[in-house]
């Protein structure tokens, strides 16, 4: 056996690893956090919050009485309130049958109904409510278009002639006018595919005429995981040149040609930093979200294209960024539902559906890809991790919510021998799905 050809695989677990850990864990403070702070708004008194599982690496209590810790196991977390009998929340009958009443109003079990409620439905507000700050955070980091057609930043591709620099206003693209950014965008798409463009630009004062490289050139402005490209190891801002020995000049030609493939190898030619990578990838379908809702089944090889050029940008006010954080939320939220309920009617491939294993090798491959992209993984993350525990699954937070809901209606909660029940079928639900996904990441898909 080859045991130095086993160290880049196993550093690469140990940073898949560690980028699912931090990832997680964030997800899970926050989360756990919602829970134990509207508790305390509400007079729920928590005994512990721990990030992680298994034997207590470090704890301290605050003022409040609530002890801090950080455990072994960093796969998760949980509150503990006064109560309670696990960590799952179960009910310590002795335990609240020997306090008094005022001690029972601060217990997860005797507080009124709104006071549970509020608590349970605050973990995936809190997650929402973190990607909304994430990805408005994102939109200053990244800034936003403006509609001046003025470039603020030109992609790298193997060119010899003249090519469009930082501060060109561009006025036309082969004679067809470009007045402003969303119209430069369309022009650019639409150009034939062909060794050069024309361009006329205002540079320094003066209008300049010149042929430079497709506006819209087959760069990989970023590589998805879990894709035929990346586990090729394609890089971002690779360039394609040819696909099947064929010279290609616009991103359009690569998706065209893709598409054509109808999943067949696909050999590709490419420029990188000056030197030329010879690749062969199997395009593989994939289930893509249309705009109007629902699926199309598509062959891919999971590269993201776009202009050779970026436009300038401004900051956002507060109050854009909120809505865009609050519109990608929605958006990741909807898709997600979507996929659900067509995967359940069988109108896309359960393949979709992924377990933590999945889960870890995105972490992993978006914390490669740089801090930007590992946060914006967070907060799509947190998206989901929010709208799975709204699910109305016992166990769950949306498993607890319908019992209280159950409760408001008909005055008493469920049972304890009915909760039981429940509770076992819910944990049976997501133990299945689990399996499943794990085999769909390691065997099936």
């Amino acid at each position: 056996m080859d045991l130095i050809g086993l160290f880049p695989s196993f550093g690469n677990a140990i940073w898949t690893i560690a980028a699912f850990v931090v990832a997680l864990s964030v997800i899970v403070a926050i989360h756990e956090y919602g829970h134990y702070i509207v508790g305390r708004w509400s007079g729920i008194h928590a005994e512990v919050f721990s990030l992680g599982f298994g034997p207590v690496l470090f704890s301290r209590e605050d003022q409040y009485g609530t002890r801090w810790q950080l455990a072994a196991l960093p796969f998760g977390g949980y509150v503990k309130f006064l109560g309670d009998s696990n960590a799952a929340s179960g009910v310590d009958g002795q335990a609240i049958r020997e306090m008094t009443a005022e001690e029972r109003r601060r217990t997860m079990h005797g507080a009124p109904l709104w006071a549970r409620a509020a608590t349970v439905a605050a973990g995936p507000m809190f997650n929402f409510i973190s990607a909304i700050i994430i990805f408005a955070a994102m939109s200053f980091y990244s800034g936003i278009a403006t509609e001046d057609p003025v470039i603020s930043r030109v992609e790298a591709v193997p060119f010899s002639g003249p090519t469009l620099e930082v501060g060109d206003r561009v006025n036309s693209i082969n004679d067809v006018a470009t007045p402003d950014f969303t119209t430069l965008v369309q022009v650019a798409r639409d150009t034939t595919a062909a060794p050069t463009a024309s361009y006329e630009v205002v540079r320094n004062g003066e209008t300049l005429r010149f042929d430079g490289p497709h506006p819209y050139p087959p760069v990989a402005l970023s590589v998805s995981p879990h894709t035929a490209a990346y586990d090729a190891g394609m890089q971002t801002a690779d360039v394609i040149t040819a696909i099947n020995g064929q010279p290609i000049y616009s991103f359009i030609q690569l998706q065209e040609a893709v598409k054509a493939s109808d999943g067949a190898p696909v050999a590709l030619t490419i420029w990188r930093a000056g030197e030329t990578v010879e690749l062969t990838l199997e395009p593989r379908r994939s289930d893509m979200p249309l705009p109007e809702g629902g699926f199309e089944t598509r062959w891919l090889i999971g590269l993201t294209g776009g202009m050779g050029f970026d436009p300038v940008t401004r900051l956002p006010s507060p109050i854009e960024a909120v809505q865009i954080g609050a519109e990608q939320t929605w958006y990741i939220a909807k898709t997600s539902l979507s996929g659900i309920w067509h995967m359940i009617t069988g109108a896309i491939s359960s393949c979709n559906l992924r377990s933590p294993i999945g889960i870890a090798e995105s972490s992993g491959a978006a914390a490669s890809q740089g801090v930007d992209s590992f946060i914006m993984f967070i907060g799509l993350l947190s998206v989901a991790v929010g709208l799975m525990n709204l699910l109305p699954v016992p166990v769950l937070d949306g498993g607890h919510l319908v019992f209280h809901a159950y409760e408001a209606i008909f005055g008493n909660p469920p049972t304890e021998k009915a909760l039981r029940v429940l509770m076992s079928a819910g944990l049976t639900l997501i133990l299945s799905l689990m399996a499943f996904g794990v085999s769909n990441d390691l065997f099936l898909c």
